[in-house]
């Protein structure tokens, strides 16, 4: 072991640097660090403390840290609904009114707008710490039971309860081992299917994975539930279910960790007991995604909907017969073809007896942004194109009763907070929901444009401006952000950071890098695997593209990101340090030679490659941030999050890099750390949200000289 001297001019908690070498492939790969992985080792325990109480003491030294939590909590706290679910004569649907700390589930009476919604379930009412969340909800066909999910502390490690909707009572559960599992009932509330993960004493250490598909009958024991799909396949697929309403068909789709392809199987239920189903593949070992839509009353002759990007990479719909299915796109008959320049992201489909045909809502973005047409689905015909109430984003889709003729979805954009309209497919209108009259206005004091650049290799980027209105564009403090991964989009959406950001006078950056969905699978592929620098390459390029356009000038940029984009943020901190004046880095991954080992890691092979491959090991290295620290550099400032709940991303890749940093930077700004406990990876409640958010906002905007906002909340 060797301990060296820190070139920083800043006294940071020792970090022992040990002589830790691993040799992979003919590889030298140094790990300096590695005794930081083990969260409970005692030096760690010291180490961690130190830091928290660094980061204490630096956060004790911002003045206006409450003037940017004021704002961040006034532009958040704003009335939200989710998109309902009909069930029998009852909707629900999640609520949660300004300053509430979690959504709340609501039921109400179906044919009645004006009947009172009841709450029943509240996170605050189960743990009034505020450390319990609501991670999935599923009611039953007829609407008298509720499948729900709680977990505590961040981990998404669910249990799930059965509660009779008339009473509010618990009847069946808890059952362990199930994370944010899909739920497919079965008519008259006795049994549904759902995802479990085996016993961890079977499997030691790899706790997370191992799902199962089983059948549970209410009221019995959850161990002696039925395996009806996973045996012998890869430990780390994940599955979900759902049954037609008529209970006659069970899908279940099964993916190899995130991997994009999907094999999907269909079982008659009426052809087979219940806990054996005659599961059938419709689509196994292909690299493509595939998503059955069904209506009720199918029998083995009537159509089912397919939504898949099989030789379509943008997406398309086709039509086929249950009995059929097993034959493979032989049988398809397309109904909604590929758009040119448009991926297709949602589809509800509705069959109502007022209708002729059956119709298919289908959501689509283009150029991130999002459209909603209308198709005959038996003549396979565009019958519409339905107008959004502005740039933005649709999600959450839902249908309304089975064989209805109503779909409800989410819309957003940068200045509008989340909103419910209602489709009705007799006169092909969206209105808003009448349960959602309390939506909140649009927010005034921002302009979004999207602007178009070239990346390193000639390759067209987009990416969205948000400055402040009614100013002149001149160069302002800029904070750029994306994400990059994982077939995601980044969509514009309502964010009290973004406007938080913007109102104080700078300007917010929004970028679709490779790697995301923004243009289709095809664009995803470029920026995972062994293309991954792609995705750095457009985050560079959208920076240079700030400074030319005249948004920003140097030494006035700052970078965010979070989970895979703080895996993008922080191959940008290493890769172009002098390029960016703060960074804020958060749930990151940031050690890929190792990441496999730990969390969710084993999960996303398929999108990152394994370490275990010789080729994409050396790919892997030539980005991984850790592995890039290079001492003697004058880092930017730095401040990385994470927190002790995460069960996807290990706070290991934050505690390393911070070590890492500490030791090697010459810069003069802070490296710090900031742990949260007792939180997870993505939900938290509204204050603590506001609390981490306001934190990182202060950091930055100290950094590249964007004052606090004047008058929070207004």
């Amino acid at each position: 072991m060797t301990t060296d001297a820190r070139p920083t001019r800043r006294p940071y908690p020792h970090a022992e640097r040990q002589d830790v070498v691993q040799e992979l492939h003919g590889l030298r790969v140094p790990d300096p660090y590695r005794w930081l992985e083990d969260a409970e080792d005692a030096a760690t325990l010291r180490w961690s403390a130190e830091q928290q109480e660094l980061y204490a003491s630096e956060r004790a030294s911002w003045d206006d840290l409450e003037r940017w939590r004021s704002e961040v909590a006034a532009l958040g706290a704003v009335d939200r609904v989710w998109s309902p679910k009909v069930r029998g004569d009852r909707v629900f649907w999640l609520r949660q009114d300004a300053g509430q700390e979690h959504p709340v589930l609501v039921v109400a009476e179906a044919g009645s707008p004006d009947s009172t919604p009841r709450v029943l379930l509240d996170p605050s009412v189960l743990d009034p710490s505020g450390r319990t969340v609501l991670d999935a909800w599923e009611p039953s066909v007829e609407g008298g039971l509720l499948a729900c999910q709680v977990s505590r502390d961040g981990t998404e490690d669910s249990l799930l309860r059965v509660i009779d909707v008339a009473t509010g009572e618990t009847v069946d559960g808890p059952i362990d081992r199930v994370r944010k599992s899909s739920v497919g009932w079965l008519p008259g509330g006795a049994a549904f299917y759902y995802v479990r993960h085996l016993d961890p004493r079977l499997n030691p250490g790899e706790e997370r994975y191992h799902r199962r598909v089983c059948l549970h009958r209410v009221g019995t024991a959850p161990d002696a539930d039925a395996v009806v799909f996973g045996e012998g396949r890869d430990k780390t697929q994940f599955y979900s279910v759902s049954v037609t309403a008529d209970g006659r068909w069970l899908g279940v789709t099964a993916t190899l960790g995130t991997g994009r392809g999907t094999d999907l199987h269909l079982a008659d239920l009426t052809a087979a007991p219940l806990d054996r189903p005659l599961l059938r593949p419709v689509q196994e070992g292909m690299d493509a995604a595939t998503r059955l839509h069904a209506v009720p009353g199918t029998g083995p002759q009537d159509p089912v909907w397919l939504r898949t990007d099989r030789d379509a990479a943008r997406g398309r719909v086709v039509a086929c017969r249950p009995s059929e299915l097993h034959l493979g796109p032989a049988a398809w008959r397309e109904v909604i073809p590929e758009r040119p320049g448009a991926v297709l992201t949602h589809l509800v489909v509705l069959s109502g007896p007022e209708l002729k045909h059956p119709l298919g809502l289908a959501a689509w973005t283009r150029d991130t942004v999002a459209e909603l047409t209308v198709h005959d689905l038996v003549e396979g015909r565009q019958v519409a194109t339905v107008p959004l109430p502005g740039t933005g984003a649709v999600g959450d889709f839902s249908a309304g009763a089975p064989g209805g003729h109503e779909a409800w979805f989410a819309y957003t954009d940068f200045v509008t907070p989340v909103r419910v309209l209602r489709f009705d497919a007799r006169t092909l209108r969206v209105t808003g929901w009448e349960r959602d009259a309390r939506q909140a206005p649009a927010v005034a004091g921002a302009v979004t444009r999207q602007v178009a650049f070239p990346s390193r290799d000639g390759t067209t980027v987009r990416m969205f401006v948000i400055s402040p209105a009614g100013r002149p564009d001149v160069p302002r403090p800029a904070l750029l952000t994306g994400y990059g991964g994982f077939g995601r989009t980044m969509s514009p959406r309502y964010r009290a950071l973004v406007l938080a950001w913007v109102r104080a006078g700078g300007v917010f950056a929004w970028a679709g890098l490779r790697g995301g969905g923004e243009e289709g699978e095809a664009w995803h592929r470029a920026g995972s695997g062994r293309h991954k620098q792609n995705t750095f390459d457009d985050f560079a390029a959208a920076a240079d593209r700030l400074l030319d356009e005249g948004w920003t000038e140097p030494g006035r940029i700052a970078i965010m990101g979070g989970s895979n984009g703080g895996l993008l943020v922080g191959a940008a901190l290493t890769q172009r340090p002098a390029a960016y004046a703060a960074v804020v880095c958060m749930s990151p991954l940031l050690d890929m030679v190792r990441y496999e080992l730990s969390g969710l890691g084993p999960s996303w092979t398929p999108e990152y490659g394994s370490a275990q491959d010789p080729a994409a090991l050396r790919v892997l290295l030539g980005y991984s941030p850790y592995h890039r620290v290079t001492p003697g550099t004058a880092y930017p400032a730095v401040l990385l999050t994470a927190a002790d709940g995460d069960t996807r991303t290990d706070p290991l890749h934050a505690r390393k890099m911070c070590a890492a940093l500490q030791h090697a930077t010459t810069g003069p700004g802070p490296i710090l750390l900031r742990l949260e406990h007792g939180v997870g990876h993505s939900d938290r409640a509204a204050s603590r949200a506001a609390a981490l958010q306001a934190e990182c906002l202060t950091f930055l905007a100290q950094r590249v000289g964007l004052p606090a906002p004047e008058r929070p909340g207004t």
